[in-house]
């Protein structure tokens, strides 16, 4: 995984980007009618259920975009809201807080949303000892938000990038000639290039899952499209070898029943592919 300080840095390319895409040479509507010294005072006001999550990239906004800003907190990430609730206030220059607001409502409602799905599927999971995993099937440039949510929500994170973990897929045992060959190449790339990165290793069939445990050196065996059957034949044929995962279209419907053929971790796409916005509003007060 990467560190804090590269994610902290992932954060801040975000708020950079985004405000230089939506404000560019200035926030002219606010510049035409409001004065540079006029203050104000606005709420984050919930207007739906669910998990909030992005108050504190909220926070980093407005520090961003003025640094004289004062935010109160008054619901914490990861905390249920109902509509009417009020998660925070935010005070200072009027002209500050209309700069910051398209970003800070954008992307709270797409975490929070998040967050709430991530939060479903961790009730789900309930007493199996089985852990929800994002993926990489992220909005492109706002990867680190995203996952970001995914924590608040209760769940982890996959590999953030394909620069800090190892992932052997379909594509490429096929392209490298098989799975042990995949295996093999790969260790002595880690070692020519003295790199210590976890080895997952994606699994199509109970033969490949022989084949991995007969290679060795890999760190899970990411269980792909197998039924519930072949998933409890997989994960008793791996024991504590390795750790284990499912994949594959799994969804509210279907997590419970993986989670109870004994695998470590699932990994879900729809976790941050396919959600809706939850609906908050920013009003002056």
């Amino acid at each position: 995984m990467i560190s804090k300080e590269q994610f902290d840095k992932e954060i801040e390319l975000i708020i950079a980007n985004a405000i230089r895409e939506d404000v560019g040479d200035g926030d002219h509507s606010s510049l035409a009618c409001i004065p540079a010294t006029a203050m104000g005072k606005a709420k984050l006001l919930v207007k739906d259920e669910g998990i909030i999550a992005g108050v504190e990239f909220a926070k980093l906004v407005f520090n961003y975009v003025d640094t004289n800003m004062k935010v109160e907190v008054l619901i914490e990430d990861g905390s249920t809201v109902k509509y009417g609730d009020i998660a925070f206030y935010v005070e200072g220059a009027s002209q500050s807080i209309l700069k910051a607001e398209r970003l800070v409502l954008n992307a709270m409602q797409r975490m929070s949303a998040i967050a709430t799905k991530t939060k479903t599927f961790v009730d789900l999971l309930e007493g199996t000892g089985t852990k929800i995993l994002d993926t990489r099937k992220t909005t492109p440039g706002i990867r680190a938000l995203e996952k970001w949510a995914v924590k608040i929500g209760g769940g982890e994170n996959h590999r953030f990038a394909l620069y800090d973990m190892i992932m052997l897929k379909d594509n490429h045992i096929d392209f490298a000639g098989g799975v042990a060959k995949a295996i093999d190449m790969t260790q002595q790339y880690l070692k020519d290039t003295n790199r210590d990165l976890k080895i997952i290793v994606e699994a199509r069939n109970l033969n490949e899952i022989r084949e991995i445990l007969d290679t060795g050196g890999v760190y899970r065996i990411l269980i792909d499209n197998f039924n519930y059957e072949d998933t409890r034949k997989a994960v008793e044929l791996i024991g504590d070898q390795c750790l284990t995962e499912s994949s594959g279209g799994i969804n509210e419907n279907t997590v419970r029943g993986y989670a109870e053929c004994g695998v470590d971790y699932i990994s879900s796409g729809a976790l941050t592919h396919s959600v809706y916005n939850m609906d908050l509003s920013l009003k002056a007060v």
